[in-house]
């Protein structure tokens, strides 16, 4: 275990927590040993469950949206090439925004809209080599080309 705390009842985290603590640590986390994840969850309780199972949808919702706007991009783009080639008026619309907004803020975080999609591309492109057996010019028509030598 690892808190962000200063040290303070060490005594009582040990005991309760039966593993060593360290204090003043960057972030609060604990840490399982990969034995310790193939226990069975003997704690289980489908009634709490139930009640925190909305907040956990909503942190992670939360956290979704809170990703920069470059992976918020990518992550459209990625969604819409299959087979399209979408273009900045598509993923502004996604966004909810207008096109010269989108370009002002890309701008503003030192991207432009070519390179996130070439970088989206090139994600899915790896993605797709590694991980499907589908033919080049499958995975070029996916990538957004008409075909493997990249003709748009």
């Amino acid at each position: 275990m690892e808190l962000q705390r200063a040290p303070a009842h060490r005594e009582l985290y040990e005991s309760h927590f039966l593993c060593p603590v360290k204090f003043k640590a960057n972030q609060n986390a604990l840490v399982f040993s990969k034995a310790d994840t193939e226990l069975p969850f003997v704690t289980y309780n489908a009634d709490l469950l139930a009640t925190i199972a909305p907040q956990l949808e909503a942190e992670l919702k939360q956290q979704l949206a809170e990703k920069n706007l470059r992976e918020q991009v990518k992550g459209i783009l990625k969604r819409l090439l299959a087979g399209q080639r979408p273009d900045i008026h598509h993923v502004a619309r996604e966004l909810h925004v207008s096109p010269r907004t989108l370009q002002r803020h890309l701008t503003e975080d030192g991207a432009t809209f070519q390179q996130l999609m070439e970088e989206a591309r090139r994600e899915l492109a790896r993605h797709y080599l590694l991980h499907s057996s589908l033919e080049l010019n499958e995975t070029a028509y996916l990538l957004g080309y008409e075909d493997a030598r990249g003709g748009k």
